[in-house]
């Protein structure tokens, strides 16, 4: 017997389980032609056909269904066994974390964690806010999320608060002339916007000012391009006290007022499944080097405290 045709077979379970050769050709990103041309060559090679061609869509003949069944098994306990290979304890621990933690916390803190632990190889990877982790690739993850973020067999625990306060260059704040910076300086120099307008509405409101009909300023999908539009003098922005603390500390951004916003929201540490003792020694390993390295977290102000004015 000639060897199995994989690529056919592969092209099958796809038709199989999602019942239509044109979302296999979708799922597979082919062709619906390149599918049925595989179809018609497994079913060649078997020497029989799989479906049932009369209607407007291919139903799988007995003899199919019961090879569907053994190929969906057997996919799966490959794509598992390719799992545990990846996840090998030889294999780097690897940390996922949204790129305002990346560059803000994780990296100037990183150089700790090797010193501490020179046998543990690491891997950082971005996570990408909003997105699901896949710890598959990723043994722990940082995230921002609003409350406790619960997903099976996964450890959330939280990490660092979210709260944001007004912030700019000293740069900015010599343009007025003045120390302090009330909510109508703040919009004089200018609004800069994380993803969208929804932050600064809320402050203003806390503020007790109307936003403006025009909210103004650019917005930058991107956390470490807002803080480097803030460190360059080009406006105020809304940023987490928690990723700026060294850059308050050093004096290279100044907080314009003690109220804040985004109290609900905080940086989380998650945890995935180990695929091994080693590994996991390895996951907890950095797990608790990372809470003894975090930051004293900021106080966070009572809600509507200190306005600005």
């Amino acid at each position: 017997m000639s060897h199995l045709p994989l690529n056919a077979l592969r092209v099958f379970e796809a038709v199989a389980r999602t019942g239509s050769f044109r979302r296999a050709a979708e799922a597979l990103f082919v062709t619906q032609s390149a599918v049925s041309h595989q179809i018609r060559h497994l079913e060649d090679w078997l020497g029989t056909p799989l479906f049932d061609r009369e209607g407007s869509r291919p139903r799988l003949l007995p003899h199919g269904e019961e090879l569907a069944r053994a190929l969906s098994l057997s996919l799966s306990e490959i794509e598992n066994a390719c799992q545990r290979v990846r996840s090998h304890r030889d294999g780097p621990l690897v940390i996922a974390a949204i790129p305002s933690v990346a560059v803000c916390w994780l990296i100037p803190r990183l150089a700790g964690f090797r010193a501490l632990h020179p046998e543990i190889e690491i891997r950082v990877i971005y996570a990408m806010h909003g997105r699901d982790i896949d710890f598959r690739d990723a043994h722990l993850a940082f995230v921002f999320a609003a409350g406790l973020p619960e997903r099976p067999g996964i450890r959330a625990e939280a990490f660092l608060p979210g709260v944001s306060v007004p912030v700019c260059s000293p740069l900015a704040l010599a343009r007025l002339g003045k120390t302090r910076a009330g909510v109508e300086d703040i919009l004089a120099l200018g609004l800069l916007h994380d993803t969208d307008s929804s932050g600064w509405r809320s402050w203003l409101q806390r503020a007790g000012h109307a936003a403006p009909a025009q909210s103004g300023g650019p917005v930058f999908e991107d956390f470490n391009l807002l803080r480097a539009a803030a460190l360059a003098g080009q406006g105020v922005a809304l940023c987490p006290v928690a990723m700026i603390r060294a850059d308050l500390d050093s004096g290279r951004l100044v907080q314009l007022s003690e109220l804040s916003v985004l109290e609900e929201f905080g940086y989380y540490l998650l945890s995935g499944p180990a695929a091994d003792m080693a590994m996991a020694r390895e996951a907890r390993a950095f797990r608790d080097w990372a809470f003894a390295a975090r930051d004293d977290a900021p106080k966070l102000p009572n809600r509507g405290e200190n306005a600005p004015g």
